[in-house]
């Protein structure tokens, strides 16, 4: 376990019975030389005391958001600035929402709030906890954000029943930490631009045009491309997902805007436009709110046709990113569409995916994709759109090697 050697690791020891489990994993990783610092809950004291950890880890122990030595110069910033990796044993189901939810109420949440390097959590709770939807979409949200996990483990627990939920044991949490320290990094030194999201085109003030994406595939390949190691500028649309960790984000209301703030971040190696954004706008939005009148017919809207984003960036010239990959979201002929699409606007990939009703895909929490290519379509399966991010990400790596 190379990658723990002199690394500095941020311990966040929560309230569970599996607190207990902590101590010796402490114990291992100063035996493989980490620095480790420990953040303990007021739950979790419940389980294991200051002293203890304090006693194994040889350094400090943090337990008060406001303590007014510790917080004299923002300590709180400071521990979630200066270790290489915050790893939270036991992640509990209360914790875990608190991640998911942005909440900041003690020093444990602080801290995960205001970190800028990576989180693993080592779940552990009731089966049932598990696997309530609340916790599971709590989760889906955390991955989607670049929170890594181990577990949890299936078999008996504390309470007497049986099923996942079982914190892994040290020796596995070890090896994830060793193995997320050591990952490699293929795209160290490029940049990658995403977009995701929808557009909103204005009609007037208060109305515009829009479309139902969610901007999770795109802000999920933002994330992937940045655990890589690659410098991401993801300029986003409106939509109500948290900014992915590590990774610069320009907020655009409209496709002009959104074509701006892609040319300002050129140059770059790597474009992946996966924004839904809107084919035409009002030609001229109302200043005021278009009232209706009693007995008037509707307005008509006259419409016109927005820039191309994707087909502006992938033409020929000194400014284009070596690697151009498109979306193509269709209702029909799928495949005919994604490849027309790939070779009239010069990309070099388009992801193509189907987005009628009955699939759910479009805002939804997973894609069925098809990569096609100059060399063909690779069919994948339907899976969670963290996952599909993470795997087109080491795609993008190994082609832009």
């Amino acid at each position: 376990m190379s990658g723990l050697a002199g690394s500095r690791i941020l311990l966040v020891i929560a309230g569970g019975i599996a607190a207990f489990k902590a101590l010796e994993l402490i114990r291992s990783l100063r035996r493989a030389g980490a620095t480790v610092s420990c953040v303990l809950t007021r739950h979790g004291a419940e389980f294991v005391t200051p002293l203890s950890l304090q006693a194994l880890s040889e350094a400090k122990v943090y337990t008060e958001l406001f303590s007014l030595t510790d917080e004299s110069e923002m300590g709180h910033i400071q521990l979630s600035r200066s270790a290489d990796l915050l790893v939270v044993v036991p992640a509990t189901a209360d914790l875990l929402a608190k991640m998911a939810a942005g909440l900041a109420d003690d020093l444990a949440a602080t801290v995960l709030l205001a970190t800028d390097k990576p989180v693993l959590v080592a779940p552990a709770m009731n089966v049932r906890m598990w696997e309530h939807a609340a916790t599971q979409a709590n989760v889906r949200t955390l991955r989607a954000r670049g929170v890594h996990l181990v577990g949890p483990v299936e078999g008996p627990m504390a309470c007497n029943e049986y099923g996942y939920g079982r914190m892994a044991e040290p020796e596995a949490i070890q090896q994830a930490i060793a193995e997320l320290l050591d990952a490699p990094r293929p795209l160290a030194g490029k940049h990658a631009i995403v977009t995701s999201g929808p557009t909103h085109e204005p009609i007037d003030p208060v109305r515009y045009l829009a479309n139902r994406s969610s901007g999770r595939q795109g802000h999920a390949i933002a994330t992937a491309l940045a655990r890589l190691g690659a410098r991401v500028t993801l300029v986003s649309g409106p939509v109500a997902l948290a900014d992915p960790p590590g990774v610069t984000v320009r907020r655009v209301e409209t496709a002009r805007e959104m074509l701006a703030a892609c040319e300002a971040a050129l140059p770059a190696d790597i474009a992946v436009f996966a924004a839904a954004v809107a084919d035409w706008r009002v030609d001229h939005a109302a200043e005021g709110k278009i009232k209706k009148r009693p007995g008037a017919a509707p307005p008509t809207l006259g419409l016109v046709p927005n820039p191309d984003i994707l087909a502006t960036l992938a033409a020929p010239g000194p400014r284009r990113p070596t690697l151009v990959v498109g979306f193509a979201a269709e209702t029909d002929d799928l495949m005919a569409n994604a490849q027309g699409k790939r070779e009239r606007k010069n990309a070099d990939w388009i992801v193509a995916n189907d987005v009628s009703p009955a699939t759910g895909i479009m805002g939804g929490e997973e894609n069925a994709i098809h990569l096609v290519t100059a060399a063909g379509i690779d069919t994948w399966p339907r899976l969670p759109k963290d996952q599909v991010a993470d795997r087109l990400a080491a795609r993008i790596a190994a082609a832009v090697r």
